[in-house]
């Protein structure tokens, strides 16, 4: 049964726009399928990302050259990267220097028919992520695909995704963010599977509950 908060929550769906980050759960089979708020598509060539403030999606800056996303990007409901995903980080890379970047989880989702609409949700079925650390902050990407999709469907783990498509996604993310003139530290350091994708997942979670414990309250 849904607590008191969860049903006002509802509620008040029902008359506000809910917020993609707050307002929207992660899922009832979280973590292994999870709601995805998509904020940019393939053929995106400005960079696109949530408001956290106000909910709206907004223009960050155009693409570097052609670095478009080559797969749905967005971002996890209700996960926040804070201390336990930098401890969780620190401890696979044997490092004591990063923290979490303060932003939900992010996810790159796989899909064989083309979504060309941003701003919907999406179910995604993780299957594993990168570790990438970004200027000394945890910034995992989360790798999965469309629930039910006719061809991606059949792969359980991230063993079976081809090389050349990890290699694809790598490059993307570690050049994205690159600007003339201007140095930028960007790593991935492991490839995982969903087994540890799950892990990341659920402490995502409990940072999110943590940092954000007095919206249910301020409702209950």
């Amino acid at each position: 049964m849904k607590s008191l908060g969860d049903q006002i929550f509802g509620l008040m769906t029902l008359l506000y726009r809910a917020h993609p980050w707050h307002g929207v759960e992660t899922g009832a089979e979280a973590p292994q399928v999870v709601n995805s708020y998509i904020e940019m598509v393939p053929t995106d060539t400005v960079k696109y990302e949530l408001d956290k403030t106000s909910g709206l999606l907004k223009v960050d800056r155009p693409q570097k050259f052609s670095s478009m996303p080559p797969m749905l990007y967005g971002l996890i409901p209700r996960t926040y990267c804070g201390k336990r995903i930098a401890e969780f980080c620190n401890q696979k890379t044997n490092r004591s220097d990063i923290v979490g970047d303060k932003d939900p989880l992010d996810i790159c989702i796989l899909t064989e028919r083309p979504i060309t609409q941003s701003n919907i949700i999406v179910p995604a079925v993780v299957i594993g992520g990168f570790r990438m650390i970004d200027n000394n902050e945890a910034d995992d990407k989360i790798i999965a695909y469309l629930k039910n999709d006719l061809v991606y469907g059949e792969w359980a783990n991230i063993n079976d995704v081809p090389v050349k498509l990890i290699e694809r996604l790598k490059h993307y993310f570690l050049t994205y963010k690159d600007i003339p003139g201007q140095k930028h530290v960007c790593e991935i350091t492991h490839t995982y599977d969903r087994e540890e994708a799950y892990e990341v997942i659920n402490h995502s979670c409990a940072d999110y509950n943590e940092k954000f414990s007095g919206l249910e309250s301020f409702v209950s």
